[in-house]
């Protein structure tokens, strides 16, 4: 029948295209086994590459570090010091101050802007004892030493061994007076001594015991005064001579 023949043939067609096409596949390369851990390693390698890609190009779009800045030292301007005489220090930047002095004394030229002050006065001179004339030595004391005691009013006479050491007589206008008139020497009546009689002039180079009469005190306490030669001229000369004793009952 019509029908059986068509499907005869439609299977053959069937067939020999079957076979051309397993003819066709004979020697094709297999299909590849898909690898897991190398498809793993590909990702990472990718992954990296853009990574450091990436970063490259953020480092060449980064700008470039501005360098500090560098210090540069101030310059220091020169400050004149005041000029005494001829003296003109200097400081320069960055040195230290040179001084450079003269010998000129800084009383020869005055500073401007300072009152100079007049130099301070010599010391007086020490007053000399006295002259080739008239002059004397304290030898020490006959009675009444430094530091006596002595009873409230009573009456004493202190006497001093001096010797004439000028080249004059100590005669008649030549006196033992009073240099301190204070309260103490008011207090015992202190007097002085006048060269009046013959037998009490006292030649170069000899030697005299000399008193004042005295009254202690009556208020107890230690008392002091003295006396010094004066020539006939008023000429104060020689060493002081001096009591001090103390009142006690």
């Amino acid at each position: 029948m019509p029908v059986r023949k068509l499907s005869r043939e439609a299977f053959l067609t069937l067939l020999i295209a079957a076979l051309v096409l397993a003819g066709c596949n004979v020697g094709a390369t297999p299909a590849p086994t898909i690898d897991v851990n190398a498809i793993n390693t590909a990702a990472v390698a990718t992954a990296m590459g853009q990574l450091s890609a990436q970063l490259t190009e953020t480092a060449l779009a980064a700008p470039s570090p501005t360098p500090l800045p560098t210090d540069t030292p101030a310059s220091i301007p020169s400050v004149a010091l005041p000029t005494l005489g001829n003296t003109s220090p200097t400081v320069n930047a960055g040195a230290l101050p040179t001084l450079s002095f003269n010998t000129t004394p800084l009383g020869s030229t005055p500073i401007a802007g300072f009152t100079q002050l007049a130099s301070p006065a010599a010391p007086a001179a020490t007053a000399v004892l006295g002259d080739a004339c008239n002059n004397n030595v304290f030898e020490g004391d006959v009675t009444i030493p430094d530091g006596s005691i002595v009873k409230p009013g009573e009456d004493f006479v202190k006497q001093w061994a001096i010797r004439n050491t000028g080249n004059c007589t100590w005669d008649e206008g030549y006196s033992l007076k009073i240099i301190n008139s204070t309260p103490d020497c008011q207090a015992m009546d202190a007097v002085n001594f006048t060269f009046k009689k013959s037998e009490d002039f006292v030649s170069p180079g000899e030697s005299i015991n000399i008193g004042v009469n005295l009254t202690a005190p009556l208020k107890p306490a230690t008392y002091q005064c003295s006396w010094k030669m004066q020539n006939d001229q008023g000429f104060w000369f020689g060493t002081p001579l001096t009591v001090v004793f103390e009142v006690r009952k």
